[in-house]
């Protein structure tokens, strides 16, 4: 058994949300220069050129890359090994995001669902966060983190097709998710995809497939050729850059993918904008 001590965690969780606040990580910012190289249209271009100067900005002046930091989401790896000393795993991750937000200067941005009030003096500073755990093998902690904005998750969607549907159906259905955001999520975009499993299933996989780093290649052949297909086919969508047209409106797309019920064919797309800030540590 491996002692892990809370504050650790807390300090840990605090510094990666100070960091992507500020700095987009390399995978981001090098999808985003390839997409300036390849981009047709000479409007598209020069937007992708200020949103390379906006982070390189932020980075230098530590300056938060967008004025919607998000709210904080977490993939939890948990090793059965291992045992925090001083407090709960839950509200270590906690502490450290409200002292991450804190001391960063980054927004607040949770409030109750219908007055809208800000809830950052009753619950804390952008809690709660969202936590997904996970318990595997092992004496380590895995967190995963993004910073997740309203208006990437606004056009978010997910569906639960008859088996029938198949491939064609799946990707008619992100081509149709996409075009229906147009330019609201702040393109270029990365789009994640669950497929299978149950209706909340697909939706965490969708979620966790943005955790990806952008320029990798799924594991599963089948899946990697359907993410390559569906990537040319949004970018034929001619949505471009921040909605002003063009040929590169998505940087990367992501597939997780789960065996399902024999009578259902689940189906979850999330999108997340431009400034894909993410961080992957272990403790």
């Amino acid at each position: 058994m491996r002692d892990i001590q809370y504050k650790d965690v807390v300090t840990a969780v605090k510094n990666i949300i100070i960091h992507c606040g500020t700095v987009l990580p390399k995978d981001a910012y090098k999808a985003i220069e390839d997409a300036y190289k390849d981009e047709k249209s000479l409007v598209a271009k020069e937007v992708l050129a200020q949103l390379l100067e906006n982070a390189d900005i932020a980075k230098n002046e530590k300056r938060p890359l967008c004025q919607d930091t998000g709210l904080a989401v977490f993939f939890v790896r948990v090793g059965a090994d291992t045992k925090i000393i001083g407090g709960l795993l839950k509200d270590a991750i906690n502490e450290g995001t409200e002292l991450g937000y804190k001391e960063a200067y980054l927004r607040a941005s949770t409030c109750e669902p219908f007055s809208r009030a800000n809830l950052k003096d009753k619950i804390g500073y952008n809690l709660p966060a969202i936590i997904h755990f996970d318990i595997v093998a092992g004496d380590k902690i895995d967190i995963e983190y993004a910073a997740k904005g309203g208006g990437s998750e606004n056009v978010s969607r997910a569906t639960v097709f008859p088996p029938a549907a198949g491939k064609t159906g799946i990707i008619e259905y992100v081509k149709q998710v996409i075009s229906d955001a147009g330019g609201n999520p702040c393109p270029p975009l990365t789009v994640g995809i669950g497929i299978g499993g149950t209706f909340e299933k697909a939706v965490i996989s969708s979620k966790h497939a943005l955790f990806r780093t952008i320029g990798s290649v799924n594991k599963d052949l089948e899946m990697s050729q359907m993410e390559e297909e569906i990537k040319d086919e949004l970018n034929k969508l001619g949505i471009g850059a921040m909605g002003m047209g063009g040929t590169q409106t998505v940087l990367a797309v992501h597939i997780e993918s789960n065996p399902c019920h024999i009578a259902s064919l689940p189906v979850s797309v999330n999108v997340q904008c431009h400034s894909s800030r993410h961080a992957h540590i272990t403790i």
